[in-house]
C-alpha cells in the first residue's frame, strides 16, 4: 500500500479488551484527523490487540508532541503501548554485507529513487568488493575484516559505527557472518535479515546446486528480524517462485536473487510504514 506525503502513523498495542477501537478512532475524530487507512488484529491466542492507523489531520498547527502527550493518558487505560510517526520520517539506517551485491544494489536504486524512506547512514563488510557500489551512492564505506579470532573485536568495531551513525535499522543485506548472541541481543527488533528458502533444507555451500540435484519445485526468500537462532528469528515477509526440470543451477540462483530482493524491500518498507509488531516471538504485519 502507498503511503501519502500528507500523513502521519499511529501504531499501538495492547491487552485485548472492549473499546480499543474505540479508543483511537475517537481520539482521532476529537482531534479533527481524517483516517486514511485503518487495520486492526486480536490474537484471540495470547490476547493482545493490535492497532494501526494511518491519518491527516485537518486543522492548522497540528504538532505530534501535543498529539503525544494528549493521548497518552487514553492509551494509560488500556496499557496501551503506541508509537506516532511523521510524514516524511526517513529512518537512520546502516547496511551490512559481504561479497554478494544483489540486495544491496537493489536497496540503493529504491533509497535512490525515494521508494523506500531511508537515511542510509553507511554501509559496512567484512570484504572490500563494494565499496565502489557505495561510494557512486556518496556513502561512507567500512572494511571491517573478520576472523574466528577477530570476531569479538570486529563486532565491537561495527557496533560502534552503528551507534556513532545513530542508525535506527540495521538490514544484512546477505552478509554472510553469523552475529554472536550479545550482538543479536543489542540489535533485537532492529536488525533484518535476508536468506535463501528452500525445501527440503540445504544449508553450506551452493545450496541452489543441492536443491537442483534434488529437483526443487520451489525456491523462495524469507526476511525476518535476528535473534540467536540462526536464520530463524521472526518472519516479517517471505516469497516464492515455482520452479522445474528444466531449472538449471544457474536459473535457480537467478530466480533466488530476485526473491531475496523483492522480498527484502518488502519487509524494509513493512518495518519502515510501522506494520509489524514483534510480541511472543513472532510478528503480526498490518495491512501487509
Amino acid at each position: 500500500m502507498s503511503r501519502t506525503a500528507d500523513t502521519w502513523i499511529l501504531a499501538a498495542q495492547c491487552p485485548s479488551r472492549l473499546g480499543t477501537v474505540d479508543v483511537v478512532t475517537r481520539f482521532l475524530k476529537e482531534k479533527h484527523c481524517y483516517i486514511t487507512e485503518l487495520n486492526s488484529f486480536d490474537d484471540r491466542l495470547s490476547g493482545r490487540f493490535f492497532i494501526r492507523a494511518e491519518f491527516r489531520p485537518e486543522v492548522e498547527g497540528f504538532g505530534g508532541e501535543a498529539f503525544h502527550d494528549a493521548f497518552a493518558p487514553r492509551a494509560a487505560e488500556f496499557a496501551m503501548e503506541f508509537e506516532l510517526t511523521p510524514p516524511g520520517k526517513r529512518m537512520g539506517t546502516v547496511i551490512l554485507v559481504s561479497k554478494a551485491d544483489h540486495c544491496l544494489n537493489d536497496l540503493l536504486y529504491r533509497y535512490r529513487i525515494g521508494q523506500l524512506p531511508l537515511d542510509i547512514r553507511a554501509v559496512i563488510s567484512n570484504h572490500p568488493d563494494l565499496e565502489s557500489l557505495a561510494a557512486w551512492h556518496g556513502l561512507p564505506y567500512y572494511h571491517c575484516p573478520i576472523t574466528p579470532e577477530t570476531k569479538p573485536q570486529q563486532e565491537a568495531q561495527v557496533q560502534e559505527i552503528i551507534e556513532e551513525t545513530g542508525a535506527e535499522l540495521v538490514v544484512l543485506a546477505r552478509y554472510m557472518q553469523v552475529l554472536s548472541p550479545a550482538m543479536c541481543e543489542r540489535l533485537a527488533g532492529r536488525a533484518i535479515n535476508i536468506h535463501h528458502s528452500l525445501l527440503p533444507g540445504f544449508k553450506g555451500a551452493k545450496p541452489y546446486h543441492q536443491a537442483y540435484e534434488k529437483g526443487v519445485k520451489l525456491v523462495g526468500a524469507t526476511a525476518h528480524y535476528i535473534n540467536n537462532d540462526l536464520d530463524e528469528g521472526p518472519i516479517i515477509a517471505q516469497g516464492v517462485e515455482p520452479v522445474d526440470h528444466a531449472h538449471y543451477p544457474e536459473d535457480l540462483v537467478a530466480k533466488g536473487r530476485d526473491i531475496e530482493c523483492l522480498t527484502l524491500a518488502r519487509a524494509i518498507g513493512y518495518h519502515l510504514e510501522r506494520r509489524v509488531f514483534l510480541h511472543a516471538g513472532r510478528t503480526v504485519v498490518l495491512g501487509n
